[in-house]
Order: structure tokens, then C-alpha cells, then sequence
């Protein structure tokens, strides 16, 4: 059974949406991010997506005080990603209750101190983001696009044991055009034993369906369910079949 995902994107304390990553086409849909994350876990959810977009850009976490919230008053086990580059907040967000970090670009830019945080805190606390296109990894906000491959960057992490990786086709995030069922059918065939997230696309029950059919470890959802495309009775249902 594939795990749906919630993502909630945060900007300035507020549940956010962008569009192919651009900050500037944030969409803000709920100044309550509690609310929300409250709504999933009564619908069944067990995994929360959680980027903080504020720390994206400078660097350190900027909505530790929401993200702290999210964890002290629900069960959802919480992956966090945006300002992670120092072990110090590595530490931080770990003694917060993270259940995981996502890491992205400093996979690429630093793979050195990524090691380092491996050998340390365990491959086991490490979700890695592989932003995708045409076969090669993005960065930095999707603006630096690397030499590297999806399948050289799978290779490389999985070796160092990191079982899980969040792939986005970029062409298709909040654009709500259908999932990269060609992308994550070709990693999952190189590369079977990773726990496959997808990101990315989702633009209502029919590519959740398709999805499942592909034995990928969970999807995430984002724009599809703030738009109403994906229904909180849809999620309920899914999650509590009986």
C-alpha cells in the first residue's frame, strides 16, 4: 500500500503552494497550519511532508516555533526539509521530534559533509530529494542544473546506504498534469530496493491509483488536495478502507 503524503508548504507561518518552485506564484491556503496537519492525521495519515520554504532561502529553519506545534499536538511522523546545512540544526530538528530529514541540493554541492551527517546520525534519518530534469538533478532553488544523473545520484547515496529518495519531475510539479509514471517506473526498475517517494504532479485519484499499481513507498500531496482536486473523505476512505 502506498502512503499518502500531505505536504505543507510553509512561508511566514502559513500554509503555502508554489508552482514549479517559484516563490514568487505562492498561493497561501490556510493560516493555520495545525488545522490542517489535525485534518490528515483524523482522515488516517501517518507521514507529513513539511518544508519549511523561509529557511530554503536563508539558509537556517525560520518556522521552527510552527514546526515544533506540528509535533507536539499530533502522531503524524514528520519529515522536514529547507535550511538543513549545519549538523547543529540537524541536532535541533532532531531533538525537536523530526522524523526525518530531507535533503536536497547539499547532496549535491556538499556530498562530504553529507557522509559526515551519515556516519553520525545514521542513513536511517535521511530522506534525499532528487529534483529531475531531463534525466538530470536541479538544485539550489532549481535554478543550477548539475551534470549529475537521477541514476548516478541513486547510485551514489543508495551505496552510501541511504534507502529513501523523494523524485520530482520539476516540468510537472503544481502544474497538476498527471504523476512522471515514466520516470518512477525506470527508477524503480534500476533500482527496486529504495523506498520511492513521488512528488510532484498529482492531479487528482486517478494518479494516486495509477501510483499504487507501481509498489512505490508513499506519494505526496499537495496542490491537488489544497485545491479541492483530492478530497479529505477520498484520503479517510484510502486510509481506513473498512
Amino acid at each position: 500500500m502506498i502512503h499518502l503524503i500531505p505536504a505543507i508548504d510553509l512561508m511566514e507561518g502559513r500554509c503555502v503552494r508554489l508552482r514549479q518552485g517559484d516563490f514568487h506564484s505562492a498561493v497561501i491556503y490556510s493560516d493555520d497550519p495545525l488545522a490542517r496537519a489535525q485534518a490528515f492525521e483524523k482522515a488516517g495519515v501517518k507521514y507529513l511532508h513539511v518544508v519549511d520554504l523561509d529557511g530554503a532561502r536563508t539558509g537556517i529553519p525560520v518556522n521552527i516555533r510552527v514546526l515544533e506545534k506540528l509535533i507536539k499536538e499530533t502522531s503524524l511522523k514528520i519529515d522536514y526539509g529547507g535550511g538543513i546545512r549545519e549538523l547543529k540544526t540537524i541536532r535541533q530538528l532532531l531533538r525537536t521530534g523530526v522524523h526525518r530529514l530531507t535533503i536536497g541540493s547539499l547532496a549535491i554541492t556538499r556530498p562530504d559533509k553529507l557522509l559526515e551527517w551519515i556516519e553520525l546520525i545514521g542513513a536511517n534519518r535521511f530522506i534525499l530529494g532528487a529534483d529531475i530534469s531531463d534525466d538530470k538533478l536541479v538544485y539550489h532553488g532549481w535554478q543550477e542544473i548539475s551534470s549529475v544523473t537521477w541514476r548516478e545520484f541513486i547510485g551514489r547515496w543508495s551505496g552510501a546506504g541511504i534507502t529513501r529518495f523523494m523524485a520530482t519531475d520539476i516540468r510537472r510539479d503544481g502544474m497538476m498534469q498527471g504523476v512522471a509514471i515514466r520516470l518512477y517506473r525506470e527508477i524503480k526498475s534500476q533500482y527496486p530496493d529504495i523506498e520511492l517517494i513521488a512528488s510532484g504532479g498529482v492531479s487528482g485519484w486517478e494518479d494516486i491509483q495509477a501510483l499504487k499499481k507501481m509498489e512505490l513507498s508513499g506519494v505526496i500531496i499537495g496542490k491537488a488536495y489544497y485545491t479541492g482536486k483530492i478530497t479529505l473523505e477520498q484520503i479517510r476512505k484510502y486510509n481506513r478502507p473498512c
